[in-house]
């Protein structure tokens, strides 16, 4: 049975990777992977001889000589099962509710146009000045909204400040690049690293120390020589664009990014999983949303009543990623099936007697190129037992945040900047790749000098 569950998760995994050659949305293949996985763990629950214990990270004793069905309040597989899985899937949710909260906070802002706020910063016509700007901003942005959504705010802002397609495609690499290392040091800003935070992996002082800097320089070294090729240089032919924002803009931009900031703090001052936070702050952004709709409201009619079903908050959730949730949900659960049989861990136990720890989390970052880098922090993290915020975990979380830079379809930001813009899969590749790996290359020099 172990077989067909790797054999299961190895087609799954190969459907995901070849999402557009095969035209079938990854959340598919996840969720069927998940499904068998499970399902060949529990036909094939009598004859297994190992299981993993997610609570103390080691393999339980004499779990062979267990009975199927225990009696007498005697400790059975199947009782080890239905505890692992509680487990499982309960770590798994209390990550997609923290990505959800997220999400919807980032649509309330976007509900009151509150990301035009970053075109009115942007008045230079110069490329490189752009460029510039533009990388900064990703950077920024992608550490307190995530990666993937701070490369669609600032694609949408680009689309009405350039005309020519071909520039703004360079413009979006280079924003996938910058969107992807913000990401990296930040626990809020990808969702690996987020991963990693809530499963107490890492804490959110000691990852921004460990990781700002070799993030600033794989921003940096790829942005500096972008700025000397010919894409990059003299004015762009801009368009006067109509300004969409309204009197309440910038007050609910500030708003929204104080209060995703805030959740890091809440969990540090309160030592509550961090879901909890984010529901407080989703709470409070929810209500000043609706407050500011009623007034509008209050103002432009009579009618003293209101539809509530269809306030900021209703049109913030239907418009949240709800397929990345449950392809996160797939990727995850399946993942821990192969955990729960002992073979994630028998794995890095046998990749550490190979080769060094550092050349395997380096190589890892290139794999999360080609593959998605949440199953791979996810396997990675029922390889290795160290302890919390020991350099591997710091290291994992850089090589998965910006590996996925080198090629478009290796991380979240590179892929809906493929659908926004259409860009290819080998444009990318000739002419955005080698920067991505440069900067990757130079991020671990500077880890590792550290």
């Amino acid at each position: 049975m172990e077989v067909f569950i790797l054999v299961v998760f190895i087609i799954g995994y190969l459907a995901i990777t070849l999402e557009h050659p095969l035209k079938i949305d990854k959340l598919i293949p996840a969720l069927v992977m998940m499904a068998l996985a499970w399902a060949g763990v529990a036909f094939g629950l009598e004859s297994f001889t190992t299981w993993f214990d997610p609570g103390s990270h080691h393999l339980v004793e004499g779990f062979s000589s267990l009975p199927l069905n225990g009696a007498h309040g005697e400790m059975s597989k199947m009782d080890w099962m239905e505890e692992t899985l509680l487990h499982h899937f309960g770590k798994t949710c209390e990550i997609l509710i923290f990505l959800v909260g997220a999400m919807t906070i980032v649509e309330i802002i976007d509900h009151f146009n509150g990301f035009q706020t970053f075109k009115a910063m942007i008045s230079t016509r110069k490329k490189s000045k752009l460029l510039w700007i533009v990388c900064i901003l990703a950077f920024i942005l992608s550490a307190i909204i995530d990666n993937l959504t701070a490369t669609i705010v600032l694609i949408t802002i680009l689309r009405k400040i350039i005309k020519e397609k071909e520039l703004r495609m360079w413009f979006a690499g280079m924003i996938i690049i910058a969107a992807n290392a913000g990401g990296a040091w930040s626990p809020i800003g990808d969702v690996t690293t987020t991963m990693l935070w809530m499963q107490d992996k890492v804490t959110a002082s000691v990852l921004v120390q460990t990781l700002l800097i070799p993030s600033i320089i794989c921003m940096i070294i790829p942005t500096i020589i972008a700025s000397y090729l010919p894409a990059f240089r003299g004015e762009i032919d801009a368009e006067e664009a109509t300004d969409n924002r309204n009197k309440n803009s910038a007050f609910m931009l500030i708003s929204g990014l104080v209060l995703i900031v805030f959740v890091p703090i809440f969990k540090t001052l309160t030592h509550l999983p961090p879901y909890i936070g984010m529901m407080l702050s989703l709470g409070i952004m929810s209500m000043m949303a609706e407050i500011l709709t009623n007034r509008d409201f209050s103002l432009k009619t009579s009618t003293h009543e209101q539809d509530h079903g269809h306030g900021p908050t209703f049109k913030a959730l239907t418009k949240i990623e709800m397929p990345s949730i449950l392809f996160f949900l797939g990727i995850l659960m399946t993942v821990a099936a192969l955990e729960s049989l002992g073979m994630v861990f028998t794995f890095g136990n046998t990749v550490n007697g190979i080769m060094p720890e550092n050349v395997f989390v380096a190589l890892l970052g290139i794999g999360s190129a080609i593959i998605d880098n949440v199953p791979l922090v996810a396997a990675s993290m029922g390889m290795f037992q160290d302890a919390i915020d020991a350099e591997v975990w710091h290291f994992i979380a850089y090589a998965a945040g910006t590996g996925g830079s080198m090629l478009i379809i290796g991380s979240a930001a590179g892929v809906v900047a493929m659908g926004m813009e259409n860009i290819s899969f080998f444009w990318y590749l000739k002419r955005i790749s080698l920067l991505a790996l440069i900067g990757y290359c130079a991020g671990i020099g500077v880890f590792l000098i550290l």
